[in-house]
C-alpha cells in the first residue's frame, strides 16, 4: 500500500489583464488597501483603519488610471477564484511604475507572487517598457522581499509619495540585477 503525500496547495495560479472596474478587481483593490491602510496604523497609532479612513483613502486613491492605453491591471486567480493584482502604469515610452501589488495573506506561500511578477514582466514588454519602477513603505516586509526575489534593486528616490520609503527599480533586460552577496567585493586576504 503506498501513501500518496498531497501538496497543501493543489491549485494552481494564472494570472490575466482584466478591467480595473470590474467586481473582482475593485474587490481585490479594496483588501490591497485595508491591508496597507491597517498596517499603517497598527504601526503608526496602535489601531487598525477606520471604515471612514478606508472610503476616504479608496476615494484619495483611485486605481481607474491602470487602464489602457495608459495602464494595465492583471487578476491572479488561485483555482480560478481572483486572489491578486497588480497594477501598471506608463511613465514615459521605456518606464512603467508598479503598484497595487497584492496576495490575498491566506494564499501567500503558494507561488502566486512569483507568478504574478512574472506576468508583470511579460505584460510590460509588448508595452515596449523596458525599466519598471516601484515605490513601497519599509514595513511592508513581504512585498519588498517578493520585489528582491523578483530581480528589483534598491534605487535612488524616483518620486515623493506621500507614504514611499524605499525605491526599487528592475531593468526589463537584466542589467539593474542586485549581484549575489559578495560578488564584487575586494577580500585583500584572498589573491
Amino acid at each position: 500500500m503506498s501513501t500518496a503525500v498531497r501538496s497543501p496547495h493543489p491549485q494552481t495560479w494564472t494570472i490575466a489583464p482584466a478591467a480595473v472596474g470590474s467586481p473582482e478587481a475593485l474587490a481585490l483593490l479594496r483588501a490591497y488597501f485595508v491591508e496597507v491602510s491597517d498596517r499603517y496604523y497598527r504601526l503608526h497609532e496602535g489601531r487598525d483603519s477606520t471604515p471612514i479612513e478606508i472610503e476616504e483613502g479608496l476615494a484619495d486613491a483611485p486605481s481607474d488610471h491602470l487602464a489602457p492605453p495608459r495602464g494595465l491591471f492583471l487578476i491572479g486567480r488561485y483555482g480560478g477564484e481572483p486572489a491578486a493584482c497588480a497594477g501598471l502604469l506608463l511613465r514615459d515610452a521605456r518606464t512603467a511604475e508598479l503598484t497595487r501589488v497584492f496576495i490575498r495573506p491566506d494564499l501567500r506561500g503558494t507561488g502566486g507572487g512569483r507568478r504574478l511578477m512574472a506576468a508583470v514582466d511579460d505584460a510590460a514588454r509588448p508595452l515596449g517598457v523596458a525599466r519598471i519602477v516601484l515605490d513601497t513603505r519599509l514595513d511592508l516586509v513581504e512585498a519588498r522581499t517578493l520585489y528582491t526575489r523578483s530581480g528589483y534593486a534598491e534605487v535612488p528616490a524616483h518620486n515623493s509619495g506621500k507614504y514611499a520609503e524605499i525605491w526599487y527599480a528592475k531593468d526589463l533586460d537584466g542589467t539593474d540585477r542586485p549581484e549575489p552577496a559578495g560578488a564584487g567585493v575586494h577580500r585583500p586576504d584572498r589573491a
